[in-house]
């Protein structure tokens, strides 16, 4: 039978081996989600853990938020330490202009998919239609290299192995969080202002939640 102490010991080295992950993990790719890395994210959602998340990464510029209500875990720059604000950028990938464009799109699907219980998900072909219905011109290698771009920051999973246009893309609630907001604000004016059949819809169906509450 385990003792106490080697039941602790036990305990302490998955805590550890946890901690790394999460760290690695968020400097990596930026988010943790439930739907998708439910250990990392149960670890992370309990406040003692959270802490020593934080404390740690605010040693490097960095900080965590969680959003419960989402299910979304996320690297942030430090609000202590404006000077290390460079470090985000230098981690945290700055998407081009088309990629932003793609992104938009993906974050209406996901608006529109909202409620149902299977997941979020989309075909390629009906996300290249969408694409196509906006006017966004993309090649298929710019597609892919997006796509693949996206699955790295867990912004959107789909299988390697499917192709084609019946591959399904499962959209996460980190599309949300995404963005540079100015650039995003750019992106989406440009893209109403083409779209002028869509320019008299409201910008909250536009805009993430996050974003407009930031700034009220």
């Amino acid at each position: 039978m385990m003792s106490s102490i080697n039941l602790r010991i036990v305990i302490e080295e998955e805590n550890s081996h946890l901690f790394k992950r999460c760290i690695r993990k968020l400097l990596e790719s930026t988010f943790i989600l439930r739907d998708k890395d439910e250990k990392l994210y149960q670890f992370v959602s309990r406040e003692s853990n959270r802490q020593d998340i934080s404390e740690y990464l605010r040693m490097i510029g960095f900080d965590v938020i969680l959003e419960e209500k989402t299910g979304v875990c996320m690297l942030t720059a430090s609000e202590e330490d404006a000077d290390t604000a460079g470090l985000k950028r230098a981690n945290v990938v700055t998407f081009s202009t088309l990629q932003y464009h793609l992104l938009l799109v993906l974050w209406k699907v996901y608006l529109e998919n909202l409620g149902y219980s299977e997941g979020n998900y989309v075909t390629k072909g009906d996300l290249i239609d969408k694409m196509k219905s906006y006017g966004i011109q993309v090649t298929r290698t710019e597609l892919n290299a997006a796509f693949r771009l996206f699955k790295k920051y867990s912004l959107i999973h789909f299988n390697d192995d499917e192709e084609g246009e019946d591959m399904k893309i499962r959209l996460y609630p980190s599309l949300q969080f995404g963005w540079d907001l100015p650039q995003f604000q750019t992106v989406a004016r440009e893209y109403l202002k083409e779209n002028p059949e869509e320019a008299g819809e409201p910008e909250e169906e536009v805009f993430p939640e996050k974003f407009e509450e930031e700034e009220e």
